[in-house]
Order: C-alpha cells, then structure tokens, then sequence
C-alpha cells in the first residue's frame, strides 16, 4: 500500500513540532506516527501508561510474528525553561549544515531516519521483520519503556536483537552504566533552638549519613576499575538536600537524594543494604534517644540496569558489520538497553548526534549524522532481506 513519503529531514521538522516535555503529553507524536504508518498499510500496537495520556507505539514491517530487529527511541525530551534559545526549539532551522530544535541529538533524529526508511524496508522481501520501538519518559528514569517490555512474548513479539538510536555520532556502544538513585526522609523533634537538647535535629543526622556516603564514594573510586569508562569508577553523589524551617528551631526534618552511576558489575543492592544498615546503626538511635517518633526512610525512587551487551552479542556484532567498524565503545549515561537487555532481547546503541549537544540550549545534530544513520539502516534492509 502506498503512502506519505518523506525525508528524514522532514520526518524530524515534524517531530520537533510536536512539544514531548516529559512532564507533558506524548499522545499527539504517537497519533502522528501511528497514521503515518496506517497510510502504509502497517498496523500499530499502543501500549498506554495508567492514565492513556502517554503511550509506547510497536509495529512491524515484514514477516508477522517473527522475532526482528527493533529501532527503538524514546519520544520525550527535556525541558528548556531557564535556558538561553537563539530560536524556537519547538520548530526546525538549519544553519551552518546543523539542524537546531529540542530533541534533534537526543534523539528525535533517529526516530525521524526509522520512520523515513519505512518505504524502503516495505519494498524488500524482508526475511527478518524490522520493528519500530517508541517509547515514553525515558528521560525521567525509562519508566515508560518498561510496560512495553513487559508485554513482550504476550501481545508484542519479542525483538531477536534491540538497536537503540541514542547519540553516540553512529559508533557502536556496548556498554554503559547503570543510575540509580535514593530518596531519604529524616524526621526528628522540633524544639526551640535555645532548648537543643528537648530537640532531635534532622540535619545532624543527615551529616552523619553524608559523611558515610562520602566514605561509599571513596571506596568505589578504589575498587576495581574499568578504564572503558570516563571516569573509570562508579560514582556517587549527593544531589540534593533539604531541610530547617528557621533559624531559631532545631530542624525536625530534612530530605537527602543522592544518585549512583553503577559500573556493570557493581551491585546497588550492596550499597543500599550498607546505607540502611548505617542509617539503623547510628543514625535513627541518636535522634530516638530524645524522640521517640524519630523515623528515616530511605527508599530507592528510581534504577536503570547498567549494560553489558557481552563478547559474543549478535546485537553488537551486526551493528559493527552495519557500521563498517571494529572497534566499540562505553557510555557513562545510561539508556534503555539494559532494560531491553534484562527483558530477553540482546541491545546495542548506536544513532546520530553527539551526547554533548543533548539537553543543552540550541540543541543540534550535523546534517551529516542523519545520512550516515540512513545509510546505517539501508544497509541494516540489506542484511533482513537476505
């Protein structure tokens, strides 16, 4: 069946329009490329959040119920309040061979050249299907990849190898580290700060728990490395804290987020269990000796698995072919590959634009990057249809 042909450059001007904050909608993008891929004669599977007000979107060209290739991306992008835009990011311009818009490095680009290479991979007699993957709120912990990893091997087929387009200027990542992040509550004894001794004081007790991750921290920048990465060691951070109501009364509460970006290999499960049990130990004593309602919850608010694709992946192996390249390389930010991973699919990531330009005022990708990943998915037909 005929329809709408475009190119990648028009796909993604089309994109861009599209306002896909995290914090807001994605419906329209995804109504927009479930009709494109109608007009083709290619039935799309939607995969809603708990309010159908965000959406997955799955579909597949070529043999029906085979496991494939799967382009996957996500459709949401970060904010750009509070920076300095020299045009509108929410529609298209071209300047000096870049294409400037939110989400054209990260990573509407590959959504676009996915999109644009559909006509082709109809055209083939393909032996291995080629699915299209979008997803939803990647960019606020990849929450909304993982309800359509759950329905893979259910309602959706599932991919024999995932290609996630995320920027890495189309070089081939095997790996990357894995965020994962924590959510501490203290809650002690107001008191009035002439009286301290009535009180429990919140802060102190998170100064105990900062120094202690601090020491965490020192020791993961010791232990085993692994020089693929930059820097070489798992890192963590304390990102946020939060707490006092004035300065004449002893804090009854303060907030402490800290953020690990674990290694492969490194276990999360290891340091939260440390974490709570210093917390038990010498934290939550001190405050219940004077307050006996004195409580800290520490909770992990959200974790992405770190990635390690393997020496012997089909993934990376046919990525390497497809780029013409030998050689692979490690992320320190994380994608949705260690999910896709974890759910049964063996991933590789590799797309156009570079990381740097992402998130950043006039965002932009060379026009280049989206004819080498055009040719990337030209040579990926290829290879399905022999």
């Amino acid at each position: 069946m005929k329809g709408p042909n475009y190119s990648a450059t028009e796909l993604l001007a089309r994109l861009v329009n599209f306002d896909t904050t995290s914090h807001k909608s994605n419906m329209a993008l995804v109504r927009f490329v479930e009709d494109y891929l109608a007009q083709r004669g290619i039935a799309s599977q939607i995969v809603f959040n708990s309010e159908s007000s965000k959406a997955n979107l799955f579909a597949t060209i070529g043999p029906a119920n085979v496991p494939g290739v799967a382009l996957s991306g996500h459709t949401d992008v970060v904010p750009v309040e509070g920076q300095n835009w020299t045009s509108d990011p929410f529609m298209l311009a071209e300047r000096d061979g870049r294409l400037y818009g939110r989400g054209t490095a990260d990573m509407k680009s590959f959504l676009a050249c996915a999109l644009a290479a559909v006509p082709d991979f109809q055209r083939r007699k393909l032996k291995v299907p080629i699915h299209i993957a979008f997803s939803y709120d990647e960019e606020i912990g990849c929450l909304g990849v993982r309800p359509m990893i759950a329905e893979f091997g259910h309602s959706l087929i599932k991919p024999r190898i995932v290609i996630i387009g995320e920027p890495t200027s189309m070089s081939v990542v095997d790996a990357h580290k894995g965020p994962v992040r924590w959510h501490v509550e203290i809650e002690g004894r107001a008191a009035h700060s002439s009286m301290a001794h009535l009180g429990a004081n919140a802060i102190t007790a998170a100064g105990a728990l900062l120094n202690e991750l601090r020491l965490i921290e020192k020791e993961l920048m010791v232990a085993p490395r692994n020089e693929r990465f930059d820097p070489p060691y798992a890192t963590l951070q304390v990102v946020l804290i939060n707490g006092g109501t004035a300065t004449n009364i002893v804090p009854v509460s303060c907030s402490v987020d800290f953020d690990l970006r674990a290694l492969p290999g490194v276990d999360a499960n290891t340091i939260d269990q440390h974490v709570r049990a210093f917390v038990a130990r010498e934290c939550l004593p001190e405050l219940q000796h004077v307050a006996a309602e004195a409580r800290i919850n520490v909770a992990i608010a959200n974790q992405v698995p770190s990635f390690a694709a393997g020496a012997n992946s089909e993934a990376v192996a046919l990525a390497l072919s497809l780029a013409g390249q030998n050689e692979t390389y490690a992320a320190s930010y994380a994608t949705e590959a260690g999910l896709f991973q974890d759910g049964g699919s063996p991933s590789v990531v590799i797309g156009p634009g570079d990381i740097a330009q992402a998130h950043t005022a006039d965002e932009w990708i060379a026009k280049d990057q989206i004819e080498k990943c055009s040719g990337f998915l030209t040579r990926l037909a290829d290879w399905a249809e022999n």
